[in-house]
């Protein structure tokens, strides 16, 4: 399993969350952050609002999950967003203690 952190242009949450609900994957967290690039055009410490999309999904899934995320925010243009991919090592579903991938949905 991985985790798939993303950090995006609020004006791309939309159309990203219809694409992955479209594509079967519709659990995920989201919160507002702000934060800053490398990009240029901006004081060094100033910060812009972004999302952060987070989403665990089997290894089988990753590179569809990150090729929607960035078919749906790739302007090509400083600010785009980053994506991480980090391990998942297990997962546990509370109310009923399934456990790794079972856990998902």
């Amino acid at each position: 399993m991985k985790k798939i952190e993303a950090v995006l242009r609020p004006e791309d949450f939309e159309a990203i969350k219809k694409a992955l609900k479209s594509a079967g994957f519709v659990s995920l967290t989201v919160y507002p952050v702000r934060g800053r690039g490398v990009q240029g055009g901006i004081p060094p410490y100033d910060l812009l609002p972004k999302m952060k999309l987070e989403i665990v999904v089997p290894d089988k899934d990753v590179e569809g999950v990150i090729d929607i995320i960035v078919k749906h925010s790739r302007r090509g243009i400083p600010g785009d967003g980053k994506i991480f991919v980090l391990p998942v090592y297990d997962a546990v579903r509370i109310r009923t203690g399934e456990r790794g991938e079972e856990a998902l949905y």
